[in-house]
């Protein structure tokens, strides 16, 4: 259930290591800060505005401060519940440390949920049935499909652009 999801993800985001990612000593940070202030401000704006939408914030990325690092434009592990089509940080993707769990009631209203999104950069199924992974594998509308791995996203040396409204760069005709 998503219950449980919530209770096994919510540790998982409050430990999130973020801090420099470039420099001798700091390997072990999981993610670094976003690219510029003005990105920075963008991503608190969608926190904020997640929230007022009325989804339930259950880890707040909007307060880190990285000791030694006061200038970086870092942002937290945020995680939501409750997130509904109609809601801003579902609509528009954030690129950011911030995951919004919609709840379905059942994989056939899952996957629409998915295939009538108008970006389909990536999407990710977990199950222990063997026939639903493929069912999912062959139906759904993305770029990249993982079957109980997150969003698969490729090492940086491979080109990508996603699918539907997701794609960008020279690469995508």
């Amino acid at each position: 259930t998503a219950d449980k999801l919530i209770a096994r993800l919510k540790p998982l985001v409050e430990a999130l290591k973020i801090g420099p990612g470039c420099m001798r000593g700091q390997e072990e940070n999981e993610m670094g800060p976003v690219v510029s202030d003005t990105h920075q401000k963008k991503v608190l704006g969608y926190i904020d505005k997640g929230e007022s939408e009325g989804a339930k914030l259950v880890v707040d990325g909007r307060k880190l401060r990285v000791p030694g690092y006061d200038a970086g434009y870092y942002v937290g592990g945020t995680l939501f519940d409750h997130v509904t089509p109609e809601m801003t940080i579902w609509r528009e993707e954030i690129f950011g440390p911030v995951l919004g769990i919609v709840r379905a009631a059942d994989y056939d209203s899952a996957l629409e949920l998915v295939n009538s999104h108008e970006f389909g950069n990536g999407s990710a199924v977990f199950t222990s049935n063997g026939h639903t992974a493929r069912e999912f594998v062959h139906d759904v509308q993305a770029g990249m499909v993982g079957v109980n791995v997150p969003v698969p996203v490729p090492m940086a040396f491979h080109s990508f652009g996603g699918w539907k409204r997701s794609v960008f760069g020279a690469l995508n005709v």
